[in-house]
């Protein structure tokens, strides 16, 4: 009996969002992609085991009686579990034993992939594609797992029942068991030819294209589920999901801030001195700002509505432009010349000599005393 909190790795009183986390955790170091087919049934038992304890109802029946209380629809250790047992030993004298044959498929695996988005898909949403390799339905059988032209026949050994039943004599008298059908596994028939193409499995692997719709507003590491694209089951059971892990592109301009976008732009000391109004590019095309005269650094301009997609609400964020006031770091005699005028027609004391000439009148003064001496 599989313990689905070991395998996870989490306590029997772990919350949901611990369950969660610890899944996302194995789930990407198990996944095939990256560890390799050896660590597929691990990564499989992951999966089980997040799909049961992911469900209240079905951690709840898990909690009281195992994988057992999952299987009857029962609490383990009641009056379901006695009932299974006086069935299994005394032959459904209570009448639920002989459930008749199992339906055969099993759920196919759920798939992790990556998708490389760029700013602008998760600004405005997109239409994406991936491939991806994945276990598909058998064109040639369609999941039936039968060559074409046959079909599976009855069991010969439990008639169609997926079960057999003993009879054995104990001191309590004669007792009849009763246990799944070693021929048929309980399925009640048998495939005597199977399938060509896909070995009686219902399915191959081969590469499949898979559209997926990126709603606006997505974040870096979100995931996008996409169900039943994931591999199909075998012998034609329900496929599973596809996972389509987000992974966002820097872009070279702007950064998200949540709904927002920001940028920088830089604007000299004369202009943002005198103001003006500019034209940006932004991801909606070319805008105008305004800066107004004298703008410090550090100063934001708003452009509303020009942010990102709101995930699963209308409206979008906006767009801070921050303002970014560059000095000039070299200037020739004529702007030296102005700048000083300007300095003096706003009453700043600026000196007029320059660093080296103050440094060499003053060795020239030192070397002078020096010399008197």
């Amino acid at each position: 009996m599989a313990d689905y909190y070991a395998t996870l790795g989490v306590s029997r009183d772990a919350s949901q969002d611990e369950i969660k986390k610890a899944y996302r955790k194995l789930a990407r170091k198990l996944h095939p992609d990256v560890a390799g087919p050896d660590k597929a049934e691990e990564f499989k038992s992951v999966n089980e085991a997040y799909d049961i304890l992911s469900n209240e109802e079905q951690r709840r029946m898990y909690d009281m009686g195992g994988e057992e209380a999952l299987r009857g629809g029962g609490a383990g250790g009641g009056y379901g579990a006695f009932q299974d047992i006086f069935d299994s030993f005394f032959g459904g004298m209570g009448g639920t034993a002989n459930r008749g044959p199992v339906p055969r498929g099993r759920r196919g695996q759920d798939t992790l992939v990556a998708l490389e988005l760029e700013l602008e898909d998760v600004v405005f949403g997109a239409d994406k594609t991936v491939s991806q390799n994945l276990a598909v339905e058998c064109q040639v059988c369609h999941g039936s797992c039968a060559e074409p032209g046959t079909e599976p026949i009855t069991c010969a050994q439990c008639n169609g029942t997926g079960s057999i039943q003993r009879v054995t004599n104990s001191i309590l008298g004669r007792v009849v068991s009763q246990s799944v059908c070693p021929t048929c596994h309980g399925h009640g028939t048998v495939i005597v030819t199977p399938c060509h193409e896909c070995a009686g499995e219902g399915r191959v692997r081969a590469n499949k294209t898979i559209n997926i719709k990126v709603p606006a507003g997505v974040e870096d590491g979100m995931r996008i589920r996409l169900t039943g694209q994931g591999d199909a089951g075998i012998e034609g059971g329900p496929a599973g999901d596809l996972f389509a892990e987000v992974r966002l592109r820097q872009h070279p301009v702007f950064q998200r801030s949540g709904d927002d976008l920001i940028c920088e732009l830089q604007v000299p000391m004369t202009t943002a001195s005198l103001g003006t109004s500019v034209t940006i590019d932004t991801l909606d095309g070319p805008k105008d700002i305004t800066i107004p005269a004298g703008t410090q650094s550090g100063h934001v301009v708003i452009l509303s509505g020009f942010g990102v997609g709101r995930l699963h609400r209308p409206g979008r964020g906006d767009l801070r432009v921050g303002i970014a006031v560059k000095t000039p770091s070299k200037i020739d005699e004529a702007q030296r010349e102005l700048l000083e005028k300007l300095a003096q027609l706003r009453g700043e004391n600026i000196p007029t000599a320059s660093l080296t000439q103050q440094n060499s009148s003053f060795f020239s003064k030192i070397r002078d005393k020096f010399a008197a001496k």
